[in-house]
């Protein structure tokens, strides 16, 4: 065989779009958009976001669902800002098949996507967050009885070195300057206050006062690894029969976690309604937690309302003393003879595997451990339509046996053909041979689904 030179590239005149390489990632997209398309997912949107855009003459914007698609790669391609969304949809033939863009057609700039998040409310976010459930709910994968609520961390686009106190505005190198002169430093330089700074003690800082000027509304907050960090808190409440994310909510970095249970189950119960699967009084849903969201009066009013709680109680060194309050009494006595159940002890440990890993998918595996967004409402829209596409992974899972485009390429998932009723699947399985070499074996897998919606399997 002849050395292979590279020479100058003739382009063609013509090419067909079928003709177009294609990478193996978009068969999952394919798949993806059939089901959006199936659900009627554009023209829902477009009716949600109607209201948000003049209603004569103007220029066009970007079609919704196509600002709402981008988004949901950002989960799936594993990218944390939408600059980056911008440029591997711009870069890639199969992105652009799922954009549903033509062949000269530009891919939306990052600061369309800025306009586009601007401009629609987190309500818009919300319904589409709910649209995206009722897919989930139309194939059996929420439920609504048990929900497990756990909450992480999420890094804030800003610096703590840029805080700035509240009662004068003066920053964090200005402050240390002070403390240096009044330890007898006459004129430290910058070293010596990084050094001044990591020696002194009582190194603490508040949220009472201090505040960062880029991002007000971000919290100090101590992260998962040990980090002291501008931050906020993402708290989910996961269905724990099927792994869906029920609610989304993202709360200051500085709320513990018996300040924001209520708000994230109100968000849940909302969702729930719209799915026809709200909890009521007359028939409560379960609330697993862990030890941290224990509290007597969260307790006191779950109990008055749609929820039984199963939440973990932190042991006790003094006799409980509760001044009359016979109302709390019962609800915390209440909690703890659920607790001694085996169901009680089944639902701890899927609340603890199901959340942490929703947080996995999301925060670590989706890209959206750090934000590159401002402001508390901002990054509740990205976040949630970054869990949106979470759920809708469920489905894949479901379906087609991969709920990301890596998963599908490692499974070795290749979708011969589709029609309404008969799918051929070839899987490739690496198999190894005598001698410890690998030979792949390909089977293909014939998947019918009649009239009646159910699917039957045959190799």
């Amino acid at each position: 065989m002849a050395l292979g030179r590279q020479g100058a590239v003739q382009e063609a005149l013509l090419i067909g779009w079928h003709e177009m390489p294609s990478a193996p990632g978009h068969v999952f997209y394919d798949r993806l958009n059939a089901v959006l398309d199936e659900a009627g997912f554009d023209r829902e949107v477009e009716a949600l976001c109607a209201p948000h855009y003049a209603s004569g003459a103007g220029r066009p914007s970007i079609p919704p669902g196509r600002y709402f698609r981008m988004l949901f790669v950002g989960y799936f391609e594993g990218l944390d800002s939408e600059r980056g969304i911008a440029w591997r949809c711009a870069d890639s033939l199969s992105l652009r098949q799922f954009l549903k863009l033509g062949t000269s057609a530009a891919v939306p700039d990052h600061s369309t996507l800025s306009r586009t998040r601007g401009r629609l409310p987190l309500e818009v976010h919300d319904a589409v967050f709910a649209l995206v459930l009722g897919l989930l709910s139309a194939r059996g994968l929420v439920r609504g009885r048990r929900l497990g609520v756990d909450a992480s961390t999420l890094e804030a686009n800003a610096a703590m070195r840029s805080i700035i106190r509240h009662e004068d505005g003066a920053g964090w190198q200005a402050m240390l300057g002070e403390l240096a002169r009044a330890s007898g430093l006459a004129t430290p330089s910058a070293d010596q206050l990084r050094q001044f700074d990591r020696t002194r003690t009582g190194k603490r800082v508040s949220n009472a006062d201090w505040v960062s000027p880029v991002d007000p509304e971000a919290r100090i907050t101590r992260l998962k690894d040990g980090r002291t960090r501008l931050a906020y808190k993402p708290e989910h409440a996961v269905d724990l029969d099927s792994g869906a994310i029920l609610a989304a909510a993202v709360h200051p970095g500085d709320a513990g976690d018996t300040r924001t249970l209520e708000t994230t189950l109100e968000i849940a119960a909302s969702n729930l309604e719209t799915v026809e699967l709200a909890p009521k009084p007359e028939a409560p849903a379960e609330v697993v937690a862990d030890k941290g969201y224990h509290s007597r009066e969260v307790l006191k009013r779950l109990e008055e309302g749609a929820w039984t709680t199963r939440i973990a109680e932190p042991a006790r060194r003094t006799v409980l003393r509760w001044h009359g309050d016979d109302e709390a009494r019962r609800a915390v006595y209440a909690n703890r003879r659920r607790l001694l159940s085996g169901i009680a002890r089944v639902a701890l440990v899927l609340r603890a595997v199901l959340c942490e890993r929703t947080f996995a998918h999301v925060l670590d595996r989706g890209g959206l451990r750090r934000s590159w967004l401002r402001g508390r409402e901002n990054v509740a829209k990205r976040y949630r339509m970054h869990v949106a596409a979470y759920n809708l992974g469920l489905i894949m899972r479901v379906l087609f046996g991969a709920g990301t485009p890596r998963a599908a390429a490692d499974l070795g998932l290749i979708w011969l053909a589709a029609g309404d009723h008969v799918r051929l699947t070839l899987l490739v399985v690496p198999r190894t041979g005598s001698v410890g070499t690998a030979a792949p074996a390909a089977i293909i897998i014939a998947t019918v689904m009649p009239d009646n919606g159910t699917f039957s399997t045959g190799c």
